[in-house]
This record gives C-alpha cells, sequence and structure tokens, in this order.
C-alpha cells in the first residue's frame, strides 16, 4: 500500500517525502481534531466497575 502512494505521488525523492509528511500530518490533525472528540463518548474509559465503600 505504501509502495502504491509513493510511486503514485509526483516529483522527486525531496518532494515525495516533503507531499508525505504534509498528508501525514493532516491525517493527524483530522483525527484530533475530528475523530477522536467524535468517538470519545462512543468509548467505554468512563465506565468504572469499582463501587465505593
Amino acid at each position: 500500500m505504501y509502495g502504491w502512494i509513493w510511486r503514485h505521488l509526483p516529483g522527486n525523492v525531496w518532494v515525495k517525502a516533503l507531499i508525505s509528511a504534509v498528508l501525514t500530518l493532516a491525517v493527524v490533525y483530522v483525527l484530533f481534531q475530528y475523530v477522536f472528540p467524535w468517538a470519545e463518548p462512543l468509548l467505554p474509559f468512563n465506565d468504572v466497575t469499582v463501587n465505593d465503600q
């Protein structure tokens, strides 16, 4: 999969590396800004099974 992406990016090695870094940062940004906040209420991190006694 990564080889396919690398072959289809335009430019030489340095341009491909720069485009890859920008694409990676864009994916991380979208995950942190939109996907993780949307999914957080659906995850069971706040479901505590220990009772106060």
